[in-house]
């Protein structure tokens, strides 16, 4: 981050793409200036056409801009219009405004080192942003952009540049809440005079009062380290003093196995009683490659499907971002476009259907569980509404938080959301760990009391899976 003048409003030159990613990052520097260079304009007016997420922000930033220029005669632009307070998207949040945009009105002398040739549409911002500089001597000047390869350029040049950090949920990913926390071993003994403990419908509770239950969440997990093996789900908290905490159930115990499936550690055990709770209607699971994710999800969804029937059917979706070079068009209907990216469902369903009878047996379930899985792609999501449906959100970390505000809106009455993903494989361009929609979810999620988090931390997959996630 840029050291700034704090007795000075700074000048930003911001790039097209965090117009792109963010259409009212106009609104978000608060007092300090903007300035769009002519080439920006240039670029969104390319971007515009098409059905993709870009583009909708593009058009979106374009009538932002058709707002504040509505009714302003050239010499009011020249000196720059007022960014006043708006409400972004007609969604009730005000975004404090009191800076200046400016545009460029006239010519600017872009004079850049032999080294940049070229008349590249970043190599005249970067241009722009120099001769601002000597114009505006008074003025800190500095460049946003989610390039970093023209971040890159401008640090080489002596142009201060920076990344555009108002969409990020927190400054360091090791902060985002993982769902559990081990009580202190000295918790029992320090709690005994002011806890209450009672059994009810065969499940044991605890209340419990003092300092440790205001650092607590709303389902949050808790464990003792020791060779109790105690762990128990905040069920309820009443203030920052006192909280109702429940005994989990043991998933890892064969009698307790959903359909088939045990818990092989805590955190699965954890998160299958997340799943299997039809009072959370949102849960999210992180971890990396083969800790269980999909396997969990499925085998608490099938179950509450199909033996409980909790819920009408099973909504599998997915980001279709390839990890390699895309194969190209594929034919067929939208879930037989959607089959190939679905692997991961396939591989556990193979797991999943293991009866005992034969063959005919096996054919025989895998139709019946077929028949009550559908796979939906995400582009034909919105508008849509799903009642008393179980709906598995697969790679969700590369999406964006509108893209997750969007799919998690499209739930109905009696409709369950499991968000699945891992934070470390982010394919799509200018999203990372801190940015990511289903880092933004879990942040936002952890005060509801319907919903619930775990990151599950030890692999499962196999030993050479294992291996190669730790070496490799």
């Amino acid at each position: 981050m840029i050291k700034r003048e704090n007795d000075k409003t700074c000048l930003f030159v911001l790039d097209t793409n965090v117009l792109m990613h963010d259409p009212t990052c106009i609104f978000r520097f608060k007092e300090h200036d903007i300035f769009l260079p002519m080439v920006v304009l240039e670029e969104l007016d390319h971007g515009k056409k098409g059905l993709s997420e870009v583009a909708r922000n593009v058009r979106q930033a374009s009538r932002f801009l058709d707002q504040l220029l509505c009714n302003a005669d050239k010499a009011e632009i020249d000196a720059g219009l007022p960014i006043g307070p708006t409400s972004a998207n007609g969604g009730g949040i005000v975004l404090p405004a009191s800076g200046r945009l400016y545009f460029q009105t006239q010519l600017l002398d872009l004079r850049l080192p032999e080294s940049l040739p070229g008349t590249s549409a970043d190599n005249n911002i970067l241009g722009t942003a120099q001769a601002l500089r000597e114009l505006r001597c008074d003025r800190q000047v500095i460049i946003v952009s989610k390039d970093i390869n023209l971040r890159i350029k401008a640090a080489v040049l002596g142009i201060p540049a920076e990344d555009y950090s108002n969409d990020q949920v927190m400054d360091d990913v090791a902060l985002l809440y993982t769902g559990a926390e081990p009580l202190p071993a000295d918790f029992w003994e320090h709690h005994s005079k002011s806890m209450d403990s009672w059994k009810e419908q065969g499940r044991t509770y605890y209340r419990i009062s003092g300092p440790d239950v205001a650092e607590w969440y709303p389902n949050q997990c808790l464990y003792t380290a020791d060779d109790s093996g105690f762990e128990s789900i905040v069920r309820e908290k009443r203030g920052t003093a006192e909280a109702l905490i429940e005994v989990v159930e043991d998933y890892r115990l064969p009698r307790h196995s959903v359909w088939g499936i045990n818990a092989r550690n805590r955190e699965q055990n954890f998160a299958l009683n997340m799943l299997m709770d039809p009072d959370l209607d949102f849960v999210t699971l992180l971890g990396t490659a083969g800790t269980g994710k999909t396997l969990l999800a499925l085998a608490a969804g099938l179950t509450q499907v199909l033996d409980r029937s909790l819920y009408k059917e099973i909504i599998m979706t997915r980001v279709t971002v390839p990890v390699g070079e895309d194969i190209g068009f594929l034919p067929g209907t939208e879930e037989e476009k959607m089959t190939p990216w679905m692997g991961a469902l396939m591989d556990n369903l193979e797991v999943l259907t293991r009866p005992e009878g034969g063959e005919w047996a096996r054919a025989a379930t895998n139709d019946l569980i077929k028949s009550r899985i559908r796979i939906s792609s995400l582009n034909f999501m919105r508008g849509r509404t799903f009642l008393n449906k179980y709906i598995i959100l697969d790679e969700a970390q590369n999406l964006t938080a509108k893209q997750m505000k969007t799919l998690i809106t499209r739930a109905g009455p009696g409709t369950k959301v499991v968000c699945l993903g891992n934070i470390g494989q982010i394919d799509t361009p200018y999203l990372t760990e801190t940015t990511s929609g289903l880092t933004y979810v879990v942040d936002r999620f952890k005060h509801w009391p319907h919903g619930g988090h775990i990151t599950l931390m030890r692999g499962e997959r196999s030993r050479l899976a294992d291996f190669a996630s730790e070496e490799l």
